[in-house]
């Protein structure tokens, strides 16, 4: 399945109804009076939360979205039916931005969660409305109201336990690959991974969702290489698995450029739990990545782990310590919160 996580589509809701101008007539009775009925409301778009999806592709091949007009109203007092609602289907982790991609109408996080985007046209009042005590036949109807057309923006933050970072060709699709059922491509050469991947690891019983975003580069909070795109993939993540590759000249440089690209994008990436691990540590002699962890070490006061996903090499501790920090937080967000006594 193609991924897509951003997308740019059209809605409007649906006019009301206008209203009737009607008499009554029938034989033998004399000054029947108006009867004329009320317009349908116009439908609405509603933006909804589904389990079953985990990409934005099916608004690449459909952008315009609008939902129907309300019914006229009719003689005898009859009123027009309701437009039907547009329903846009998104998968969880979704927010919808206005048409300045600033603008946060919408953050749907959960399956079921619904909101409704633009509302439908009221219906027009029918003339039978409008009579009174002075006015017996009045010959006034009103038009419905119009519906709302507006651009909006979906963009999709997958909603992931745990979120590998690191720069290009640090190991991260291999890593995935080899701890879960994923297939993401892989090879050996930058920028291999081109989207997003999920895929569910199990760490004794404890099950979690780990996401693999494309390497970042030096600027990828500006955008370089759409990082900013990348890194709000992570942004939900209780944990950061961050890969270093351990046949690096220089891995202090690498972590630093990481951790950089972080602060600078915000949303509380340099504050959330951080795992840092060596990887192809089977590429390289076992003291030469003793070597690199005790300059990480040294440099920024981190414990790196030395793993080899190939080999299988400490990638049982790397999930189990994830396990772990994912399972603290799941238990403190399920705590509830005290309440403040009051003192006299």
């Amino acid at each position: 399945m193609k991924f897509l996580d951003q997308a740019k589509i059209y809605i409007r809701s649906g006019d009301g109804g206008d209203g009737c101008l009607s008499f009554r007539r029938e034989k033998y009775v004399e000054f029947g009076g108006p009867d004329g009925g009320d317009g349908g409301r116009g439908g609405d778009v509603w933006a909804e939360c589904v389990a079953n999806l985990n990409t934005l592709i099916d608004f690449r091949y459909r952008q315009h979205y609008k939902a129907a007009k309300g019914g006229h109203g009719m003689g005898k007092n009859r009123a027009g039916a309701g437009g039907k609602d547009a329903v846009l289907l998104v998968p969880p982790g979704t927010q919808v931005f206005a048409e300045d991609n600033e603008t946060l109408i919408a953050d749907l996080t959960a399956p079921g969660e619904r909101v409704r985007i633009a509302r439908g046209g009221n219906g027009g009042f029918g003339n039978a409305r409008f009579k009174s005590s002075t006015n017996q036949a009045p010959r006034r109807a009103n038009p419905g109201e119009p519906g709302v057309e507006m651009t909006v923006w979906l963009r999709l933050k997958l909603i992931a336990d745990a979120g590998l970072v690191g720069l290009p060709n640090a190991g991260k699709s291999t890593f995935l690959a080899a701890v879960s059922a994923a297939k993401p491509k892989i090879a050996d050469y930058p920028f291999t991974t081109l989207h997003p991947n999920l895929g569910v690891v199990r760490a004794g019983e404890v099950d979690f969702v780990l996401a693999d975003i494309p390497g970042l580069i030096e600027g990828a909070h500006d955008g370089a290489g759409i990082g900013d795109r990348f890194l709000g993939h992570v942004e939900r993540c209780r944990v950061i698995l961050h890969l270093i590759d351990a046949t690096e000249a220089d891995p202090v440089a690498a972590y630093r450029t990481i951790r950089a690209e972080l602060a600078a994008y915000g949303a509380g990436l340099t504050e959330k739990p951080e795992i840092v691990a060596l990887t192809k540590c089977d590429a390289i002699v076992d003291e030469a990545a003793k070597g690199q962890a005790d300059a990480l070490r040294k440099a920024e006061g981190v414990e790196p782990h030395l793993i080899s996903a190939h080999s299988g090499l400490g990638v049982d501790r790397v999930l189990y310590a994830l396990a772990g920090v994912i399972a603290d937080a799941q238990a403190e967000a399920e705590t509830p919160e005290q309440e403040a006594r009051w003192t006299p």
